[in-house]
């Protein structure tokens, strides 16, 4: 789970513990690799004046000396950086995991507030961010830090005025370090949002092209394509300003200090509190400071705008999610498929009902249809039998058991949805009708025989191997249509509900799909929400819902006979009475 925002990147740390062992054995190399950098600056502080000397064979040994000891370094380097590697980038992964997961829970109230390109853009850049800052904490900045304290703990051990002298720059680079990054943060922030709306806008136009073009709208669109590019631009380019103004301020405060040192190491010499041996090891380990800085400085920032997506990724988990299974729950055997609303209410806000006070009896195998006008509750219905959300007030039960009693998975593998536009995942027909259940070659292709999808089918290159692309972009929608029932009839549900699942097709489409239809029925309860009022006069009970009331309730041709509200609509759709 990720944290409250006080937490930061802490909170992230129990996600290590699975990987202790090569933390440990990564942070043993750490310790050998930072370990050397004082036996270096001391080995450079024999070289240099045993170079001033001219002694040859000295030079010869300190030199054989420093490229062993260089070797063992490189060779801690190495395992350090791929032991701890590992860890740091299956933190990444379970954090993505975790995250997709959750969103995956969201209610989905929260989940229509929330663009797809922008959840996009938080689960691949904003999660590869911070992967890349616990990269870069475990294996660059902490050996960094380390290799700053023990070489400036050895140049105290060398000359502790001096390292004093040097210690007076410090307190100015980090407020420096600190007010920088902070505005690094601030704009991160505004560039990642600017990203995900310019990811949205890139989604919508990729998915709307046909419907912009058909309007001839390409000049509209271009022009906000090219509004959200150069807000874009600007946001990246204030960072980029903040990052290129650093590092020159850090770099001359770096390159005064040395000169500082220079100078004070000088007079320190004349007035013979260090010796040139010494204060050669001293220069050579304040040289071995400016990388660690330089890299210190550097992560600090790309942490700041770790922080930023990170808080982005906790906007996530700051959405409600699904409510649980109850504790106890029980499991649902063989379904017969008998509903029953008991006084059934639902708000999505407070005062604001939706439904209100809905009672009805459901046999198992009727056919019902939901009919009425948009905004009257039928899709808050099918989302109250899905348990998408619950009822706030009054029951439903499926062969007599309350849903909310129920679990979620058992209830929904009961009750099958057929949606009005067919949403299919990219894979193979068979992959795209199982949808990550178990079942057999021979069961897909009963499922496709009873939506009446084998046909065409089987006269697919591939038959069921062939590929559905994205957004089923290679078939039809009367093809899509089929093979989303026969993903629905897959399972064998009890219950089927259908949400005006042929009103987008044409006539000879949509004959393909109600025989398909129609085999699918067949011995299940069904409701179905209809506006098209001539596909649903064969149905055993039709239910007029206005406002998320029942107004009326009976047959088709009870209905017309009483001359109320069905009848009225009916009328409007030229649809004939037959008394």
């Amino acid at each position: 789970m990720l944290a409250p925002p006080s937490a930061g990147f802490r909170r992230l740390l129990p996600l290590l513990k699975p990987y202790r062992r090569n933390l440990v054995a990564g942070g043993l190399c750490m310790l050998v690799f930072v370990g050397c950098w004082p036996l270096l600056a001391w080995l450079a502080g024999q070289l240099i004046p045993a170079i001033g000397a001219g002694d040859f064979p000295r030079v010869l040994r300190v030199v054989a000396q420093a490229l062993g000891v260089f070797m063992v370094q490189k060779v801690a380097q190495f395992g350090q950086d791929t032991l701890l590697a590992g860890p740091a980038l299956q933190v990444s992964q379970d954090l993505r995991r975790e995250l997709f997961a959750r969103l995956q829970r969201l209610e989905f109230g929260a989940l229509e507030k929330l663009s797809s390109g922008d959840l996009t853009y938080r689960l691949t850049e904003d999660a590869d961010r911070v992967g890349e800052v616990i990269y870069k904490t475990i294996q660059d900045t902490t050996p960094s830090f380390l290799q700053l304290v023990v070489v400036f703990g050895y140049m105290v051990f060398l000359d502790w005025q001096l390292s004093m002298a040097t210690l007076l720059l410090a307190p100015v680079v980090a407020v420096l370090v600190s007010v920088f990054g902070a505005r690094v943060m601030g704009a991160a922030e505004r560039s990642q949002k600017q990203v995900s709306e310019l990811a949205s806008l890139l989604g919508e136009a990729i998915s709307g092209l046909a419907l912009v073009r058909a309007f001839a709208a390409e000049a509209w669109l271009q022009e906000r394509f090219e509004r959200e590019i150069d807000l874009h631009r600007r946001a990246r380019y204030r960072t980029q300003k903040l990052l290129a103004l650093q590092f020159p301020v850090v770099g001359f405060l770096e390159a005064a200090g040395i000169l500082t040192v220079l100078l004070i190491g000088s007079a320190r010499i004349q007035a013979g509190g260090l010796d040139s041996q010494g204060f050669s090891s001293y220069i050579a380990a304040l040289l071995m400071l400016i990388d660690p800085i330089s890299h210190l400085t550097t992560n600090f920032n790309e942490f700041q705008q770790g922080q930023a997506s990170l808080k982005r990724l906790r906007g996530i988990e700051a959405e409600a999610v699904e409510e649980p299974d109850r504790p106890g729950a029980l499991p649902l055997g063989p379904v017969q498929g008998g509903l029953s609303l008991v006084g059934v209410g639902f708000s999505y806000a407070q005062g604001q009902p939706v439904l209100g006070d809905l009672s009805l009896e459901i046999e198992p195998g009727q056919v019902v249809a939901l009919v009425g006008p948009s905004g009257a509750g039928k899709s808050t219905l099918f989302s109250l039998l899905l348990r998408f959300n619950r009822p706030s007030q009054g029951r439903i039960l499926l062969d007599g058991l309350n849903l909310n009693d129920l679990r979620a998975a058992d209830l929904r593998r009961s009750l099958a949805l057929v949606p009005q536009q067919s949403s299919v995942f990219s894979g193979t027909v068979a992959e795209t009708i199982r949808f990550g259940r178990p079942a057999s070659d021979q069961q897909v292709r009963q499922a496709a025989q009873l939506a009446n999808a084998d046909g065409f089918i089987e006269a697919l290159p591939g038959s069921y191997g062939a590929r559905v692309e994205e957004r089923g972009s290679n078939f039809s929608g009367g093809q899509l249509q089929r093979l989303a029932i026969a993903r629905a009839v897959l399972g064998n549900p009890a219950v089927l509900l259908l949400d005006e699942a042929t009103s987008a097709l044409d006539a000879e489409a949509e004959e393909a799909v109600q025989r398909g239809l129609k085999q699918a029925m067949a011995g299940r309860t069904v409701l179905v929400i209809a506006h098209r009022l001539a596909t649903v006069q064969e149905a055993d009970l039709i239910l007029v819902l206005d406002q998320g009331r029942i107004l009326e309730l009976g047959s088709h041709d009870r209905l017309m006979a009483q001359g109320g509200r069905y009848r009225d609509l009916c009328e409007r759709q030229l649809i004939r009475i037959s008394l």
